[in-house]
């Protein structure tokens, strides 16, 4: 009898653009972009509470977050974790959201080329949508699903 194996399926295959912005991204990089994005987000007025509440040694938490941006952005499969579980019952709003948002894309406008911070972006803006969409169901509510405003001529 054979085992089943829990097999996830293929990652879509990354445009031209996006294969050119990956091959920018350095670990390095990501550290970056991870500290100075946590460093707003430990000094906002909105979400830092959320944060400093929950996180009282940052180190091993900044180590999980570039591990997790590693396997986000370049697919490495470092990260081992459940995030949603981790999220999941936060008391966050739509507003939380939001600020995260800007100061992630803040950040990798300041830390990355424009094409790079571009390919950050697009994917926090769709961990985020899949994380308010979570946190929301289980509340039993039900948001519209996120959209970022794209520009005209955005492929990524």
């Amino acid at each position: 009898m054979q085992a089943s194996i829990n097999a996830r399926p293929a990652p879509p295959a990354l445009s031209p653009e996006e294969q050119k912005a990956r091959a920018q991204i350095t670990p390095e990089m990501i550290e970056r972009l991870v500290r100075g994005f946590y460093e707003r987000v430990r000094a906002d007025d909105l979400i830092g509470p959320v944060f400093n509440e929950r996180i009282s040694d940052w180190e091993p938490h900044l180590q999980k977050m570039f591990a997790f941006w590693e396997s986000v952005a370049l697919g490495t499969g470092r990260y081992e974790g459940a995030p949603m579980r981790q999220h999941i019952a936060l008391p966050v709003s739509k507003e939380h959201f939001d600020r995260w948002l800007a100061l992630f894309e803040q950040t990798a406008q300041e830390v990355c080329p424009p094409d790079v911070a571009e390919y950050f972006a697009v994917r926090a803006w769709r961990i985020a949508a899949s994380f308010e969409m979570g946190i929301y169901a289980r509340r039993g509510e039900i948001l519209p699903t996120r959209q970022r405003p794209w520009s005209p001529g955005q492929s990524l």
